[in-house]
């Protein structure tokens, strides 16, 4: 049994060797390869973790980009879940969130959605501290489940999928700017009434 596992292990470092990965094991490369990011904290975690996870994920990040990810806004609320009899210890749910949109060609947004995760945590008034430190550990976690779900949704997203959101927004743009025109050039053509003039009192 054991010759056999070592048998195994030899093969598959033979084959990583080579160049070859076993499913599952290989890196998350992404099909978007270059994009730009910002955020309304720009040194904050979550911007410094997404810049880090991108560019290991095959992405290039550099100013101009045709696409960017723009984390408009994290947020997080919280709520007492349940008491012990006692009221000395609560379960209190945490909620993580950030709004991003993914901003294309002519500053047109091309996708605007929002990633939230939940947590639960214990809080014992009797030691503070201690609930303090379980709470900073639940916001950690939170923030790297938040990081793995916006990565799982960019992976998703293909340069053809987002080429055809874009010339979607080109298109809305000129239509409405057509539709703008067209009513201004209405009103420029429409006569202009002049004031109603009032006979003078006598």
């Amino acid at each position: 049994m054991i010759k056999r596992n070592l048998l195994v292990i030899g093969v598959a470092s033979l084959l990583s060797a080579c160049g070859f990965q076993l499913r599952g094991t290989e890196s998350n490369q992404m099909a978007i390869k270059e994009m730009d990011l910002s955020a309304r904290d720009a040194y904050g975690p979550l911007v410094t973790d997404m810049r880090g996870i991108l560019q290991h994920s095959g992405v290039r990040i550099v100013g101009g980009a045709p696409y960017k990810l723009v984390l408009a806004q994290e947020y997080e609320t919280q709520r007492s879940a349940s008491f012990n009899s006692s009221a000395r210890s609560a379960e209190i749910e945490l909620t993580s969130g950030v709004q991003y949109q993914i901003i294309g060609r002519n500053q047109r947004e091309l996708i605007s959605d929002k990633m939230e995760v939940q947590k639960v945590y214990v809080q014992d008034t009797s030691n503070l501290a201690g609930s303090d430190e379980e709470a900073k550990q639940a916001r950690n976690e939170m923030r790297r489940d938040l990081e793995q779900r916006l990565i799982l949704r960019l992976g998703q997203l293909t340069p053809e999928q987002l080429d055809a959101l874009q010339a979607k927004a080109d298109a809305k743009a000129a239509a409405d700017a057509a539709a703008e025109a067209e009513a201004q050039r209405i009103q420029d053509e429409t006569p202009q009434q002049s004031p109603l003039q009032l006979p003078s009192a006598q």
